[in-house]
């Protein structure tokens, strides 16, 4: 029997009680192509709430799981997940609904053609399919500022640097030390993966951004650190 290929999901996790079951339950409803095996592994980065029981009741069901003592960031449980996957390939599912599991297969469909050994996601408004919202007007200005910039040193194309969905073969992931915790993990692993000047694709995705008043957790500082990233593993290359 032809060996399957596994891909690896990591979902880091921070006080996601509301949500988190409904992202697995549609996690496990993805249809993915016929020759692939998924694995899920959630990282807990030391939540408040009841997230932590909720993993462990998903646990029983075949999720992987692990949990930070100390709050560390969502870099710090990507650090994490990836040490702990076991895939050819690993991507990241945010664990809210601004992205749609739906579309994963379709981030691994250019690997799995044997086309591309890194695929980046890229939102549709990004790419100016479809109109960008208006109330998230400065989020967007200040990514296609930062995508640019990020695209000046790792000598890419890309429509959508911080978008969530990148998928890498694991061996490259495992060949590169991750040291940003927080949203600097986006410009810090572009530009490091870069750097291998593996082929490389870009893969549209749908994006449903929540509120700050949802739950969500990037802000203007972290703009900032991103932008710091950039020079200091674009300009740098540390």
């Amino acid at each position: 029997m032809e060996k399957k290929f596994l891909l690896s999901i990591v979902v880091p996790v921070y006080n996601e009680e509301t949500y988190i079951s409904a992202v697995f339950e549609k996690l496990l409803a993805v249809k993915f192509q016929p020759e692939v095996e998924v694995e899920i592994i959630a990282v807990d980065d030391c939540s408040r709430d009841k997230t932590w029981e909720k993993l462990l009741e998903w646990e029983k069901k075949g999720i992987r799981i692990a949990r930070h003592d100390v709050n560390g960031g969502k870099g710090a449980a990507l650090h994490t997940g990836f040490t702990l996957a076991i895939g050819d390939a690993v991507t990241v599912q945010d664990a809210d609904f601004e992205y749609d599991p739906n579309d994963i297969p379709a981030v691994l469909q250019p690997i799995l053609d044997g086309k591309a050994d890194i695929v980046f996601g890229a939102r549709k408004d990004f790419l100016g399919t479809v109109p960008f919202i208006q109330k998230f007007h400065w989020h967007y200005i200040l990514n296609k500022f930062l995508t640019r910039f990020s695209n000046i040193f790792s000598r890419l194309h890309l429509n959508d640097m911080e978008c969530c969905y990148k998928m890498f073969r694991l061996d490259i992931i495992r060949s590169i030390t991750l040291t940003e915790k927080r949203f600097g993990f986006e410009p810090e692993v572009t530009l490091k993966t870069a750097r291998f000047h593996r082929p490389t694709a870009e893969v549209p995705v749908s994006y449903a951004p929540r509120t700050y008043a949802e739950g969500k957790k990037i802000n203007w500082k972290d703009g900032v650190s991103a932008l710091r990233c950039i020079l200091k593993y674009g300009l740098f290359r540390r």
